[in-house]
């Protein structure tokens, strides 16, 4: 017993690491973010547009992201834009949407 235990607190920053970066996500409104930034870069006011909410509400949203090392901003002027940090963040999606199917095929 006192093995397993030693190894889930080796490997406990890790796994408190990943947790931000999903609970970044866990969100509707950042789903559709990186969703729309997979398209490519856009700034805050595009986002907003987008979205139907004040501009306060999606940079917070933004500023998770970013947090969590999902998306980067690139300010130009008084424009911030922001791009995916890494597109292998959309693997991730592809096998939320595999589970669905799953689901959807055992009549969840």
């Amino acid at each position: 017993m006192q093995m397993s235990t030693d190894r889930f607190h080796q490997q406990k920053p890790h796994l408190i690491a990943r947790t931000r970066v999903i609970k970044a996500l866990a969100h509707p409104t950042r789903l559709f973010i990186v969703e729309e930034l997979e398209k490519g870069e856009r700034c805050v006011c595009d986002l907003t547009a987008l979205i139907g909410a004040d501009m306060s509400t999606v940079s917070k949203h933004l500023s998770l992201l970013r947090q969590a090392g999902i998306i980067e901003d690139d300010k130009r002027g008084n424009q911030v834009f922001y791009h995916l940090k890494v597109r292998c963040i959309l693997n991730f999606f592809g096998c939320v949407e595999s589970v669905l199917n799953a689901q959807r095929g055992e009549g969840f």
